[in-house]
């Protein structure tokens, strides 16, 4: 039997937050199978290893991770869990006599934890199936996202590591924009065509020689900028908006950071100058708006009716996506700052990120991350807001 409860995990004052949403949801334990690809085993584990693995977590003891042999050594020194062979687990024994690798592996994990499991959204179809003959299972749809969602000090400073990377990557791809010269309207630099390929490059190897990686970086140019998450491609033009949206992992950490500006090599038309300020100005009032207990869809909003105050309607076109989202070992991950987001707390890291896109004359795009406090926002970027470089 699966069952599927809301088992917020807030935390308790007498114990840890996974071992207050098992006992609040009636399971024995909590297990998870995936590689630490997947954000939750990370976050658990501290173990970064690409073949899935099994975590389990009974209430008042320690975690254990189930590993092969190969890997028993460095789990060893890297996760906060215990570590266990599969050996040690009873898989080799197991598949003696069990050929299909789902049921072996949900013999093996029934070996150490019995009763009722809580598993997470993303637990394997085909592994909760080979374990529904011995166990009963509950599908944990929140506890791990508040979990993460509040970021400790060790955390916040991993991700203001991969922010500095970010803005000095960002800051490289601006000034091939900033020096290239304009030969009839296209940007040129050491004798060819600028393009969105060749700044991506530039970007994409910055960061992975400071350890980091970005996939699908956004350089887009002039009509591009009104589709927000065109990756752009070929010449950059003179005089029209650029968006550089770039979102890289710092590899040794895992952790995001997200950052986007909108350049413009020469001055723009009067049209992308004054959706420029608009944006500036809506992404300040959002920024003073945030504090803990306000809610995302509180702040979305604020920016949404000052939007249309001053005559940028949000329908199918203008602002068209949420004003933000939180940020950690996913690039989006929750709280939300858009019409479902619920009470921003202290802890939380978060993107500011509104923009205007309108076809035939593009968009305009600003982001900014930090962490919500009490009292505001800490804001991680430091990266000025320039439109033409």
């Amino acid at each position: 039997m699966i069952k599927v409860l809301d088992v917020s995990g807030l935390r308790s004052d007498r114990m840890d937050a996974l071992d207050y949403a098992i006992i609040k949801s009636g399971a024995d334990a909590y297990v998870l199978y995936a590689s630490s690809d997947e954000a939750d085993m990370r976050y658990l584990s501290g173990f970064k290893t690409s073949d899935p693995f099994v975590y389990f977590k009974k209430p008042n003891h320690r975690s254990i991770i189930i590993v092969s042999q190969m890997e028993h050594a460095r789990a060893v020194s890297e996760s906060h869990a215990a570590v266990m062979t599969k050996a040690q687990a009873g898989l080799v024994e197991i598949l003696k006599t069990e050929k299909d690798p789902w049921k072996a592996t949900a013999k093996m994990i029934t070996n150490q934890v019995q009763g009722r499991i809580l598993v997470p959204p993303k637990f394997p179809l085909a592994l909760a199936r080979a374990l529904q003959d011995s166990v009963d299972l509950i599908v944990d749809t929140t506890c791990l996202e508040s979990m993460r969602a509040v970021k400790n000090r060790a955390q916040i400073a991993a991700i203001k590591n991969v922010q500095r990377v970010t803005e000095s990557a960002l800051d490289l791809g601006i000034s091939l924009i900033r020096r290239s010269t304009e030969r009839k309207g296209i940007l040129f630099a050491g004798g060819k065509p600028l393009t969105s390929e060749r700044v991506k490059f530039a970007i994409n190897n910055h960061l992975m020689d400071h350890g980091c990686i970005a996939k699908d970086s956004i350089v887009s140019c002039g009509e591009d900028t009104a589709i927000p998450h065109c990756l752009g491609s070929g010449a950059l033009k003179a005089h029209q908006p650029i968006v550089l949206d770039i979102f890289p992992k710092d590899e040794r950490s895992g952790y995001f950071s997200d950052m986007t500006r909108t350049v413009s090599k020469g001055k723009p038309g009067a049209k992308v100058l004054e959706m420029y300020a608009v944006v500036c100005d809506a992404q300040t009032l959002a920024i003073r708006q945030v504090r803990e207990g306000v809610s995302g869809a509180e702040v979305h909003q604020t920016v949404v009716d000052f939007f249309r105050d001053h005559g940028y309607d949000n329908t199918t076109t203008g602002f068209v996506h949420s004003l933000g989202h939180g940020i950690g070992l996913e690039v989006h991950e929750p709280p939300a700052l858009g019409p479902s987001g619920k009470g921003l707390v202290a802890g939380n890291v978060i993107t500011i990120e509104p923009g205007l896109y309108y076809p035939g004359v593009g968009g305009v795009r600003l982001e900014d991350i930090g962490a919500v406090t009490k009292k505001g926002f800490s804001r991680f970027t430091k990266f000025p807001r320039d439109l033409v470089v």
